[in-house]
């Protein structure tokens, strides 16, 4: 850590020196301290539901876990101390049932431009990726990790994990060289995915070779898991501070802002909350509102539209034009051109309003829009 820092002279003259890199923007993991919960703080759904990068799956084990942005306190000895005020939560309501095609993970997609650009000399094999995170289980088994790459022919890389005790705060560091098979294409696209995986059923294990990249396989991530943590009860799995940096050792944790990492989800996800006011215009014969959406930073490619639940049970936009209002339920889609890369503006088109031609409206949500660009 920075307070160990130092540097040794022996009486021999050997020269002993321990220097953390504090150099900014090392992490390839967005949100890895798990501040920013956008969507909410607690959801039973599957994928991306509740803290921001973090893709939850999981199916096939007869419960449905719950997964949520938990706060830590100083009681949570280790990251407490590192500087962690959140982490992520897998929780079971009850035992589990343990399947052929179960399975509980967490995943960070990193985009391949990000990799491409990291100064990772990805086909050497001496030149090397560092993953740390933390993990804390109430059932102790081991489980398993991989990064995986997509562009080209897919490799991954596993390794398996355990914590020091039940219910202990254990960090995990493993260093990774390249491979001369990997790619990563300067693109928007899918680059290397983090996966930390609290079960997998034998669908997807088997005899899986850890500790080197191999070609990837939808049916052999890792060695068949112990099922000890799953059936247990009411088991809760616990993670935060994912670091991914370009290095052959694990440096202190780089902790930036929160107005840095929300910016940094928001390429990928943005909600425009109930209460949003907008202007626009109408079109196509009177029943288009059109209009558009400043965004606070370009996002990564053309979007999908997530009204919330009450969108459609009451009106989701309520336009004000010169001789009144109109409401509508429809969700909005993209206009024509209405995404433009690496601009903040998208032109939005609204079907069900009653507003004159060219006429100028103003509107306002009554319900919240998220506006998705994940990987």
């Amino acid at each position: 850590s920075a307070s160990s820092d130092a540097i040794t002279l022996a009486g021999d003259g050997t020269c002993t020196a321990n220097i953390t890199n504090n150099l900014s923007n090392r992490n390839l993991v967005i949100n890895g301290a798990m501040q920013i919960a956008q969507r909410g703080t607690s959801s039973t759904s599957y994928g991306y539901a509740t803290v921001d990068r973090w893709r939850n799956t999981q199916s096939g084990v007869t419960v449905t876990p719950t997964q949520s942005q938990q706060t830590a306190t100083s009681s949570d000895t280790g990251i407490w101390e590192a500087g962690f005020r959140n982490y992520v939560r897998f929780a079971l309501p009850s035992a589990g049932t343990n399947s052929a095609a179960s399975w509980i993970s967490f995943q960070s997609r990193i985009e391949a431009q990000n990799i491409a650009n990291s100064g990772w000399e990805y086909t050497s094999t001496s030149s090397y990726i560092t993953v740390s995170f933390w993990i804390r289980a109430s059932t102790n088994q081991t489980f398993y990790a991989n990064v995986a790459s997509s562009d080209g022919t897919g490799k991954r890389y596993s390794w398996a994990i355990t914590a020091s005790a039940n219910n202990t705060w254990t960090k995990i560091t493993k260093t990774i060289p390249g491979h001369a098979d990997l790619q990563f294409d300067n693109d928007t696209g899918l680059g290397l995915s983090v996966q930390i995986t609290p079960h997998y059923g034998t669908d997807f294990t088997g005899s899986s070779t850890l500790d080197s990249w191999v070609t990837s396989s939808g049916t052999n991530a890792y060695p068949d898991y112990a099922t000890t943590w799953l059936t247990a009860g009411a088991s809760t799995f616990d993670l935060t501070g994912v670091q991914v940096e370009v290095s052959d050792h694990a440096t202190d944790f780089e902790h930036r802002s929160y107005a840095q990492e929300l910016a940094l989800c928001q390429r990928y996800y943005i909600a425009f909350p109930a209460g949003y006011i907008g202007g626009g215009r109408g079109g196509s014969g009177g029943s288009l509102l059109l209009y558009s959406y400043n965004l606070p930073t370009p996002l990564r490619a053309s979007p999908t539209f997530e009204p919330s639940s009450g969108w459609s049970s009451s009106n989701g936009i309520r336009a004000y034009k010169y001789n009144g209002q109109s409401d509508s339920t429809s969700t909005p889609i993209l206009a024509t051109n209405g995404f433009i890369a690496n601009t903040n503006i998208l032109y939005m088109s609204m079907a069900g309003h009653s507003i004159d031609d060219d006429r100028v409206a103003s509107f306002t949500h009554n319900n919240t829009l998220g506006i998705n660009a994940e990987l």
